[in-house]
């Protein structure tokens, strides 16, 4: 089944993001809407660090929070400061595809030799490095980690809304995950 759904219409937008910053961040990114002027954050856009992407969003539109595979559990006292001091309602939580974050095992050797070349470690002390981090790190599928991370951002922020998306880095477009 597919669970992406495209945004390429106003229509196309699913209602509860309507009217809403997230569907301004559909109108912007994907649609090329005209942006306003904004003096305030409107939402918190969490995503990851992968260099591939980027956002076609108006400045002081959003806070940004990038970390590997979108996932804020570490960040969680910075959604709290973007909710508690920035005012923020909405989450847009961002995924991608082919993100790096998943199958970490796959990208062990070149992890750890990137370390070894790159910043002059001792291969047992990235091995360790790798070992220790790597579990916290994987979301494995990204629909589903986005899907997993969306429930807790919700339970946790119970009046904050919380959308699932991913990017596509083929075509640099958002799609809305749809909810089963």
């Amino acid at each position: 089944m597919n669970r992406l759904s495209p945004v390429t219409t106003q229509q196309d937008i699913f209602p509860q993001y309507r009217d809403t910053s997230i569907g301004l961040l559909l109108g912007y990114h994907n649609l090329s809407q005209e942006y306003k002027i904004y003096s305030q954050a409107q939402l918190l856009i969490g995503m990851c660090m992968d260099n591939r992407k980027h956002l076609h969003i108006p400045d002081n539109f959003a806070f940004i929070i990038r970390a590997g595979g979108a996932n804020l559990r570490y960040s969680e006292f910075k959604v709290s400061y973007a909710i508690g001091v920035g005012g923020v309602k909405s989450i847009a939580l961002i995924g991608h595809d082919q993100c790096g974050m998943v199958n970490l095992v796959a990208r062990k050797d070149i992890f750890i030799n990137g370390l070894v070349e790159n910043a002059g470690w001792e291969r047992a002390q990235a091995e360790e490095h790798f070992m220790q981090l790597a579990p916290m790190f994987e979301i494995g599928n990204e629909i589903d980690f986005v899907l997993s991370e969306t429930q807790r951002l919700r339970t946790r922020y119970p009046k904050v809304q919380v959308a699932p998306l991913l990017y596509k880095v083929e075509d640099n477009l958002l799609y809305q995950i749809k909810e089963i």
